[in-house]
């Protein structure tokens, strides 16, 4: 059985778009990605036999990314990210292990902070963060995000594709399929520059949501990433009560690429826990 393409409606009636791999019958383990990608960045998870004989794999496309409605506001909105979230959590039809990667860890902690746990199996943070805004611990970038910035903003190419092509550059240490490589420089180019620049005008503290947390949480971070500094790995790991940490060592902000087998095994046994009578 290969990846499906369907979707589902999320906050505002906005269309959210999503790969899917695997038996409906199987628990779901649903993958947040990160900021201006899309659910392609999961390929190696969507493909992998044992994750997919054993678990239904469900990769949502963020609003304003890869193929999901593209709305004019609601990227600042806790409120439109949980409920995009929550429809995705329907559609898997049971408490679901859910994966942030990146942004896509903020997404996650948007959803605690509206609905608390409500659908949540478990929760994996990749190279995630649960706070943004200057001074947000949660939410501290490495040097590869900080040479990207403003000019990955930019409404002019000449100005943000260099930046963007750096930046995806600087997200790995270790060797990224070519074919996968360029589909993640893609996968930026495509979200259009408002919504690139729409993600960061928040400002979002998420100390007490974090200490809140009631479901097993793994926390894994690649020690050399220089997109999502693993100090905030270290602060969501540290406030959420329980949380495992697993530092990937060598590797950048794409542990589920860079060590897809370790990565992968990981998470395999950390959803067969949380889906064991």
């Amino acid at each position: 059985m290969g990846t499906e393409h369907t979707e589902v409606v999320g906050a505002n009636g906005v269309r959210i778009a999503l790969r899917v791999a695997g038996e409906p019958h199987l628990p779901p383990i649903v993958l947040v990605h990160g900021w201006a990608q899309s659910a392609r960045a999961w390929s190696l998870q969507l493909a992998d036999p044992e994750l997919t004989r054993r678990f239904r794999l469900i990769a949502m496309d963020l609003r304003g990314h890869g193929d999901s409605d593209v709305p004019a506001d609601g990227y600042d909105d806790p409120a439109a990210w949980a409920g995009d979230l929550a429809a995705v959590l329907e559609f898997a039809g049971a408490p679901a292990v859910v994966v942030g990667w990146s942004y896509g860890g903020l997404v996650i902690t948007d959803h605690v902070r509206v609905h608390g746990t409500d659908g949540l199996a478990g929760i994996v943070l990749a190279g995630a963060i649960t706070e943004i805004g200057k001074g947000r611990a949660g939410g501290r970038i490495g040097s590869a995000m900080r040479g990207a910035l403003p000019d990955a903003l930019s409404e002019d190419p000449a100005v943000a594709l260099p930046a963007l092509t750096g930046l995806n550059e600087g997200m790995a240490t270790a060797a990224v399929p070519g074919a996968l490589a360029q589909a993640l420089l893609g996968a930026s180019l495509s979200v259009p520059p408002a919504v690139r620049g729409a993600l960061f005008r928040r400002t979002v503290d998420s100390a007490e949501v974090l200490a809140g947390v009631d479901v097993p949480t793994l926390v894994v971070h690649g020690t050399e990433d220089l997109v999502v500094d693993p100090s905030a790995g270290e602060f969501a790991a540290g406030k959420i009560p329980g949380a495992t940490r697993r530092w990937v060592q060598g590797v950048g902000h794409l542990p589920f690429i860079e060590a897809a087998e370790e990565f992968n095994a990981a998470l395999l046994r950390f959803a067969e826990e949380r889906s064991a009578p």
